[in-house]
């Protein structure tokens, strides 16, 4: 079912207010949230639940979390995830899995620590990485989608395809 703006926008603060209710519950501590980053307004759709399956098992295998909490919501799936590290390393790590794990292009492995009472997550520029490519050519992707390079369609293909390859018996 298509979200509007409205709904993803709401969705957006209480994702951002339960971020900071989870960091001041657990102070000193890491939290990971996994979101699934696909085009379009259909957000939760057979699709975008086997990259978030996927994306809890390599959480899970890459960092033990002391604590976790799962949402399938219209408005796409959020996986919440307290961790007992710091934020650099924690981000280092999120960013491996995002790299090596067949479908971690379409996970957002966001790690966030308490910055002026707030939330705040950190960038791949934070340790060093360079931003994420595109899944169909060589550019930044935040560019590819900001210029609308490639329709939603082709994009939604190449997803459907990555995710048939790895999730053969799902």
């Amino acid at each position: 079912m298509p979200v509007t703006l409205e709904q993803l926008l709401l969705s957006r603060e209480r994702r951002v207010q339960h971020q900071k209710d989870l960091l001041g519950a657990n102070p000193g501590k890491s939290l990971l949230c996994l979101t699934v980053q696909l085009p379009g307004a259909e957000k939760r759709t057979d699709i975008s639940l086997k990259i978030a399956k996927a994306g809890v098992e390599a959480v899970r295998a890459a960092f033990s979390p002391d604590f976790e909490e799962l949402k399938d919501l219209e408005t796409g799936f959020e996986g919440y995830f307290i961790l007992s590290m710091p934020p650099l390393p924690a981000k280092r790590l999120a960013c491996q899995v995002e790299d090596s794990h067949p479908l971690g292009r379409m996970m957002d492995l966001d790690i966030c620590h308490l910055f002026d009472r707030q939330p705040m997550p950190l960038s791949r520029g934070d340790i060093g990485l360079a931003p994420r490519r595109c899944l169909l050519c060589d550019n930044e992707a935040r560019y590819c989608m900001r210029a609308r390079l490639h329709t939603q369609e082709e994009l939604l293909a190449r997803i459907k395809e990555m995710v048939e390859v790895v999730c053969v018996n799902d």
